[in-house]
């Protein structure tokens, strides 16, 4: 049987360990979210110089 100092640092090793993986997880969305973010800036940046070159003189 385990005391209740030894239960509570398993415990509080699980929520670090948890923790750590939700963070891991979110620094990757993160990544990938920034990418989508160029990607869009870029796609932005075409459309408005096509509109650009259409735009009457």
């Amino acid at each position: 049987m385990m005391s209740q100092a030894a239960e509570n640092q398993v415990g509080i090793a699980a929520t670090v360990v948890s923790l750590a993986a939700e963070a891991a997880e979110l620094q990757t969305r993160v990544i990938e979210l920034r990418q989508e973010l160029t990607d869009l800036t870029e796609r932005m940046r075409v459309i408005s110089a096509a509109l650009h070159e259409f735009r009457p003189r």
